[in-house]
């Protein structure tokens, strides 16, 4: 399976490279993360993917991650502060077109998704959110692994430093974790060349017949 060399090959990395990663492996990584699971299936989280160095410079302040400036590409995922009824029936709405159903024809779904989500405390929402963008991330790392793209995920951010330069909470978002895309510099990342370290799958995982 080539998967698993791939993701045997993957490593957070430490240090960057100048390479930059070319658009076309970039807009694959995005569609992959777009085509990701998510919980009701109504993407509560958007992607920022940022080269600007001034921007991220500036996201970088206060952070022992040099890979939020030191890379080719960052990523962003900003989870929904809340899900409003409006997003929802938007959603829904396009979810008949691209499957060409006759308008309504998916109003129970609404109809449950809407009391359930206004039902919810922001906070409640926000977390929810969050963990359905780090379903995103994980399809960003093995994406990025599969075109042999390095990336480093990180959480050691200052998010409220990233809400305001990215004017994420007007636009009802709050950055959750990012990512850093790049090529890894093997002279100068120690761990470039250190075996990747895992438990032993028998004491990883145990089936239950």
């Amino acid at each position: 399976m080539e998967l698993i060399k791939n993701l045997q090959w993957r490593y957070a990395v430490k240090k960057y490279s100048d390479e930059s990663v070319s658009e076309n492996k970039i807009d694959q990584i995005i569609e992959a993360i777009n085509l990701s699971a998510s919980s009701c299936g109504i993407q509560p989280y958007r992607l920022m993917v940022i080269t600007n160095p001034a921007i991220r410079q500036k996201l970088a302040e206060g952070s022992f991650n040099a890979q939020i400036h030191a890379s080719s590409h960052l990523l962003v995922f900003a989870a929904f502060n809340t899900i409003t009824s409006g997003y929802i029936a938007d959603y829904v709405a396009m979810m008949e077109e691209q499957r060409n159903l006759e308008s309504g024809a998916l109003n129970a779904l609404k109809d449950t998704l809407t009391p359930y989500f206004s039902g919810q405390t922001a906070q409640q929402t926000a977390i929810w959110s969050s963990k359905q963008a780090y379903i995103g991330l994980g399809t960003a790392l093995i994406a990025a692994a599969e075109l042999k793209v390095d990336a480093t995920p990180m959480e050691g951010f200052n998010p409220e430093l990233f809400d305001e330069v990215l004017g994420l909470s007007e636009k009802n978002l709050h950055a959750s974790v990012i990512l850093s895309l790049g090529y890894r510099d093997t002279d100068n990342d120690y761990l470039a060349s250190l075996p990747k370290v895992r438990l032993p799958i028998s004491e990883f995982s145990k089936k239950i017949d």
